[in-house]
Order: C-alpha cells, then sequence, then structure tokens
C-alpha cells in the first residue's frame, strides 16, 4: 500500500498486535470518555496500513459518527506525518474498512455471523480484523464471550473490544483486569486500560500477546487529540 513508514514509526510497534503474535482477541478498557473508541479506531487504521481489511462493529452508534473518529484520527496522521497523497490515503482505508452498526437489544453470534456471511458469500468484503465498540459485557457473561471468539476461529479473525469500566465497580481480577471484564479476562490475548494521569492518559499493558504485559510499556494517548504517542 506504501504506507510503510506510517506502519514502521507507529508506536504500537512495541506491541503483539497482529495473529503472527498470537494476538486473536484484544480488549480495550477504560471509564467512558477516556479514550476507549479513539484507540479502536487507531488500531483498526493501524491493520489496515498493513494490509488488512476492517470490519468494525458499532453498537449503539451512528455510522456517521463512527465514520468521523476515522476521518479525524487520518486527519491527525496526516498532520503529523509526510503523506504525499492524502486523498489516496483516506480512499484506501474507505475501501478497506466496513462500518456495521446494530442497536444494544440486536446484537449477537447470530445476527453478526448472519451479516459478516452476507457480505463473504456475496464476494463485497471478507474482513481479517473485527472491531466491536460498545458490547455488553455484563449481558454476555464467559459463554457470549466464548461464543464470538469461537466465531473468530472459525473465519479467522482478530477481534478488538471495547469495554467500559465503572468507578463504583470495585472489582478485579487476579491479573489487575477490572471489571466488567474481571472473570473474562483469560478469554483475551491483549488487555489494555487506560488510566488517566496528570497530563496524559497512560497505557497499562495487562497482557500482550498471550503473555504478561509491561505496566510500564511507556505509551500514553494524549488527552487533547486522543493520538497514542510514546511516552
Amino acid at each position: 500500500m506504501g504506507y510503510e513508514s506510517l506502519v514502521s514509526q507507529n508506536p504500537f510497534r512495541v506491541l503483539k498486535t497482529d495473529k503472527d503474535n498470537g494476538l486473536k482477541m484484544g480488549l480495550v478498557m477504560a471509564r467512558a470518555g477516556v479514550g476507549k473508541t479513539a484507540l479502536l479506531v487507531q488500531i483498526a487504521l493501524d491493520s489496515i496500513l498493513r494490509g488488512n481489511k476492517v470490519l468494525h462493529v458499532s453498537i449503539g452508534e451512528s455510522i456517521d459518527k463512527t465514520r468521523a473518529w476515522y476521518d479525524d484520527m487520518l486527519e491527525l496522521i496526516v498532520g503529523n506525518h509526510r503523506v504525499d497523497n492524502p486523498q489516496e490515503l483516506a480512499d484506501s482505508v474507505a475501501r478497506n474498512r466496513i462500518i456495521m452498526t446494530f442497536k444494544e437489544s440486536a446484537f449477537s453470534r447470530p445476527k453478526l455471523e448472519e451479516r459478516l456471511n452476507d457480505l463473504i458469500l456475496q464476494d463485497i468484503f471478507r474482513p481479517d480484523c473485527l472491531v466491536i465498540d460498545g458490547f455488553n459485557f455484563d449481558e454476555a457473561g464467559h459463554e457470549g464471550l466464548e461464543d464470538i471468539r469461537e466465531l473468530a476461529g472459525l473465519m479467522n479473525l482478530q477481534v478488538w473490544f471495547s469495554a467500559t469500566s465503572h468507578r463504583y465497580d470495585t472489582r478485579v481480577s487476579e491479573s489487575g483486569v477490572p471489571a466488567p471484564c474481571h472473570d473474562t479476562d483469560d478469554l483475551f490475548d491483549t488487555i489494555i486500560v487506560l488510566q488517566p494521569e496528570e497530563g496524559v492518559i497512560r497505557l497499562n499493558i495487562i497482557k500482550d500477546g498471550g503473555q504478561p504485559g509491561n505496566a510500564e510499556a511507556g505509551l500514553n494517548l494524549d488527552p487533547a487529540t486522543m493520538m497514542i504517542e510514546k511516552a
């Protein structure tokens, strides 16, 4: 695709973010408004720049709002790096990404699988990476996530989820994963918890490609732009 420099310079390179490094399911956790969607979109864009196709499932949000996240992140990437043809980059992202929306009460593995098969069997779009933003972990439980992990394996998909933690819920797993994912953390290969600190949002890497992560990996989100950066 000609964007090797954007890939190599991406701070994500310190993490095992592809299937070859053992990542089948990844999780981004934070309290509301801290930057989960921004980070998921940057993960999706990085996957596209590495030659993959991304299906972004947005639960409870509109296509326009989700697309705006991609437009904003791309604008920041173009502003921070030398991109010879920004429109070509935007067109490439649009070709290799589909946004699919669900109402909160309508999302399930059978419905997702049905819509995925519609795309694949008609030779419209075959994703390599699936992003699910807004998933209800409280209702799904361990069995519901196992179901989606099984689907991902059957379709050879890498999957990234977002999850919202709450200040009032103090439950936490032995590895440090907060509720509502404290009892499903075994199903994720990579787990990132966003932690606001003075002037930055720190990425606490709890798991990385199936191995214990480095909590001090040196990655932050800039609170002003929500762009990932090296500390």
